[in-house]
């Protein structure tokens, strides 16, 4: 009889707005998608393709504390507009893309900076400065069809009641839809995926004992504090 030969991991969840729980499968982040942040990282806001990184599922959380992580002197802060995926497919068009989206959350791409700018320095993956624990704090979810496709409107991110980050979500470089359009150009989505797309500028650093304060507009806030 075939058997596991240890427990399986617990299944990774959001919260939905209103009732139920959202499976995570995949998290796929878009790099630099602000002009504003793109400038900020020393990079070239015209439109040349959106890039792609990843983080592992149960990278995820939504508890109302985050831990410090490890081997880190620099843990940044990235709001963002986080994207679910409800319908599956490869090649989507931009104009089909909407129908694929089942929702949208609040959410922080926590970053270790300076294990990043290691890694660019000498060609290296990123994969340990954004794929650590609890790198990627997500809100409740709200389903589009109790809040549509927000396309803009107001993203903004306190740390201990500062305002540190504040844009538009029309200041995007590529909108949800193109960005769900390239990258399904190169993986075939499919239910349960999450997209985190992008920050503006203002990224900085986090401390033990920071509360941090996400708001987007149309999608629920997301509050944490880090321990």
């Amino acid at each position: 009889m075939t058997h596991f030969v240890f427990p399986p991991a617990a299944l990774t969840v959001l919260a939905v707005s209103g009732g139920g729980l959202f499976p995570v499968r995949r998290i796929f982040c878009v790099g630099q998608n602000y002009a504003d942040h793109t400038r900020e990282m020393g990079g070239d806001p015209s439109r040349e393709p959106p890039f792609f990184f990843a983080k592992p599922t149960d990278a995820v959380t939504s508890a109302p504390t985050v831990p410090y992580p490890p081997a880190t002197q620099r843990l940044d802060y990235e709001g963002e507009l986080v994207v679910a995926i409800g319908t599956g497919g490869a090649g989507i068009a931009p104009a089909e893309a909407e129908a694929h989206i089942y929702g949208y959350a609040a959410g922080c791409d926590l970053t270790r900076r300076d294990l990043q700018a290691e890694a660019r320095k000498i060609g290296r993956p990123w994969d340990m400065a954004k794929g650590f624990d609890a790198s990627a704090a997500i809100g409740v979810l709200m389903p589009a069809d109790e809040v549509g496709h927000p396309g803009k409107g107001a993203i903004t991110l306190s740390v201990n009641g500062m305002e540190k980050q504040r844009s538009d979500l029309s200041c995007m470089i590529w909108s949800v839809p193109e960005i769900i359009a390239t990258l399904s150009s190169y993986v075939t989505l499919a239910p349960g995926d999450l997209i985190f797309s992008g920050t503006p500028a203002g990224i900085g650093p986090l401390f033990k004992g920071d509360r941090v304060d996400i708001r987007i507009n149309g999608v629920a806030a997301h509050v944490f504090t880090v321990v």
